[in-house]
């Protein structure tokens, strides 16, 4: 049996709000030390989920805040197990004596994530759910929470299972043929082995095509804002991320190293990159600069390409075009269009065709940005029915899973045994069922004898 567990499970820092939960056995007694309801009902009799209002209290029993607590026993609650929850004013100082209470009658410090662990240990979670939680929590854009909560919901989950339970069903025969040959059982048909591998590899393979995608949600686009020296890269930053993140100055070379921020851009999730202004110098910190600059345009899927608007190219407005031609996906911003326009628009349009004009300074024209960025980029709604692989364990067990398909599929057009292609089958199970934390051999144990009623 698991121990009891209690923590402040709201954010540090005073709030209007503040929330302590228990978890293991012994939750409602603990908790009812340390909240004395104000009505007749004590917190053990209260029945599950009910609010109750009353004070609490410090481990000498002494009244530090008013507020609301309620029980809910396991196995309905999030953990599985007993529960409480202690709902006061969000003031660090009554957090930590009321949490001091809890600890002396019993309770002891929950380690970080220890609540969403215990949910996936008494299965009211699979991996992907209890993935999902964090993502939500850091969740940066609209599409990115509803798409965490979608898998909170268990829409991976689903999709994963979908494709697992017909392997189990494939697999269960084999074992059940192979393992029980006097029972009427019906044969292995190559046309309803060959059905089932492509129906598994074709989800396997639709999954993996998402993860583009679902990590972007997750984690946001690698992007590079990059330019000589002076033309506003700076400016665009601060005016992107909505406060003066980068220094801005008149003198060139002031940005010496790269400076990282994240924003939301058309509802995309950018992890922007300041660089320093592409040029040649005998600075040896701003050289070093400048070769880093080079490095994050290499690396990033994403280059904002920063021109001056206001005065001819340069040999260093080349380089950087140059670069900028190189990567995924690039957005050419003329700068300082309040000034009168002096590049040749026409021309450089036709090498960009996503080219917007802009005044950082006046954060005039950023609103062009967004919609390009999300063209690039789509989303999708981030719809809670949607199932995306959004990391990487996610993505090497499922392609895992899909070579092992393959493999069986391929061998079963060269005329390999139906039987000998079992080991290809369970592999691809294994790899599957370690996307969601699933006991693959008790899953098919339990197949045989349901299906095939087999061993009576």
């Amino acid at each position: 049996m698991s121990d009891l567990i209690a923590a402040v499970a709201t954010a540090p820092g005073a709030g209007g709000v503040g929330i302590l939960r228990l978890s293991g056995p012994g939750a409602a007694r603990t908790a009812a030390q340390v909240f004395r309801p104000a009505g007749k009902i004590s917190l053990m009799e209260a029945p599950d989920r009910k609010l109750l209002y009353g004070s609490i209290l410090d481990k000498e029993g002494r009244v530090i805040d008013t507020g609301l607590a309620f029980v809910s026993r396991g196995p309905h609650s999030y953990t599985g197990e007993d529960t409480a929850e202690i709902q006061g004013h969000g003031s660090p100082m009554v957090l930590s004596l009321a949490l001091e209470a809890l600890f002396a009658h019993g309770a002891r410090q929950a380690l970080a994530g220890e609540f969403t662990k215990r949910a996936f240990l008494n299965g009211k979670l699979d991996l992907t759910q209890a993935e999902a939680v964090i993502d939500l929590i850091h969740a940066e854009t609209p599409a990115a929470a509803r798409q965490a909560a979608g898998r909170l919901e268990g829409t991976l989950s689903r999709t994963i299972a979908a494709i697992y339970d017909g392997l189990v069903d494939l697999s269960a025969h084999f074992h059940a043929v192979l393992d029980y040959p006097d029972e009427d059982i019906d044969p292995f048909r190559e046309e309803t082995i060959r059905r089932a591998l492509d129906e598994a590899l074709a989800g396997t393979d639709a999954l993996l095509a998402t993860y583009d995608r679902g990590r972007q949600l997750t984690t946001g686009v690698p992007t590079a804002i990059l330019g000589r020296p002076n033309v506003g890269k700076s400016s665009l930053l601060n005016a992107l991320v909505g406060y003066d993140r980068a220094i801005v100055t008149q003198i060139p070379g002031t940005t010496r190293d790269t400076i990282e921020a994240k924003a939301s851009v058309g509802g995309v999730l950018l992890n922007l990159t300041d660089t320093a202004g592409l040029r040649e110098t005998g600075d040896e910190a701003e050289r070093l600069g400048v070769a880093r600059s080079r490095a994050a345009a290499q690396e990033a899927r994403l280059v904002l390409l920063v021109l001056d608007g206001g005065a001819d190219l340069t040999p260093e407005d080349r380089e950087a075009i140059a670069l900028a031609k190189e990567a995924p996906a690039c957005i050419c911003i003329v700068n300082k269009s309040d000034l009168d326009q002096v590049l040749d628009l026409e021309a450089l349009g036709r090498d960009f065709p996503n080219l917007c004009l802009v005044s950082a300074k006046n954060q005039s024209g950023l609103e062009t940005l967004g919609p390009m960025v999300a063209r690039l980029f789509p989303t999708g709604d981030g719809g809670e029915g949607e199932a995306l692989l959004t990391n990487a364990r996610q993505m090497e067990a499922v392609q895992r899973a899909g070579e092992n398909l393959r493999r069986a599929r391929e061998g079963l057009e060269l005329g390999v045994p139906p039987d000998l292609l079992l080991s290809d089958v369970e592999s691809a199970l294994e790899a599957l069922g370690e996307v969601t934390g699933t006991t693959v051999r008790e899953d098919i144990t339990s197949r045989i004898f349901q299906r095939f009623c087999v061993g009576k």
